[in-house]
């Protein structure tokens, strides 16, 4: 009996410390190493579906996280974007700057909420309110996590979800 509980909570924690990458076990340079590999990302799109293919990679003697997006099927087919995320050691934080086929640039800082990993950008006043875009990787497992592209009009009190992607790991 001794040996079946020894199995069976063996293989317990193996099964949930699969399941999410947890912040707490990492060192802050580690946040992002999930992310590395090439991703299929889908989201609804009425009654049909968008799709991207998202490779990421280390380079710069695996110092920055390159990523290369590209929408292949949907309403946007054809949008395509590239980010470089690099870990600031002596700011003992991560920045991502981020161009697009489209003229799109954000400068994001990253920050961090329970397991969440997030890229926001500084605030800026548009007509009187303060507005902010983000990005929050959540739900994040071995093989998928979810992408969300938020945004606040009040300097990041609220957040409204303007875009969701669900990614699978593609290797």
């Amino acid at each position: 009996m001794a040996k079946f509980l020894i199995l069976f909570f063996g293989l317990v924690s193996i099964q949930v410390s699969a399941q999410s990458m947890k912040l707490t076990k990492l060192d802050t340079t580690q946040y992002f190493d999930f992310w590395e590999g090439t991703w299929e990302g889908t989201w609804p799109e009425g009654d049909k579906q968008g799709k991207a293919i998202n490779k990421v990679y280390w380079i710069s003697g695996d110092k920055v996280l390159h990523e290369n997006f590209e929408v292949v099927e949907g309403q946007s087919k054809g949008f395509k974007g590239t980010s470089i995320s690099v870990y600031r050691p002596q700011l003992d934080l991560w920045k991502q700057a981020w161009a697009d086929n489209q003229g799109g640039y954000f400068d994001f800082v990253g920050s961090f909420e329970a397991d969440n990993r997030m890229f926001q950008t500084e605030p800026v006043e548009r007509s009187g309110q303060m507005f902010m875009q983000r990005m929050v990787f959540k739900e994040i497992k071995k093989d998928s996590f979810t992408w969300d592209w938020e945004a606040s009009q009040d300097g990041g009190k609220t957040w409204n979800l303007n875009w969701q992607i669900n990614y699978t790991r593609v290797d």
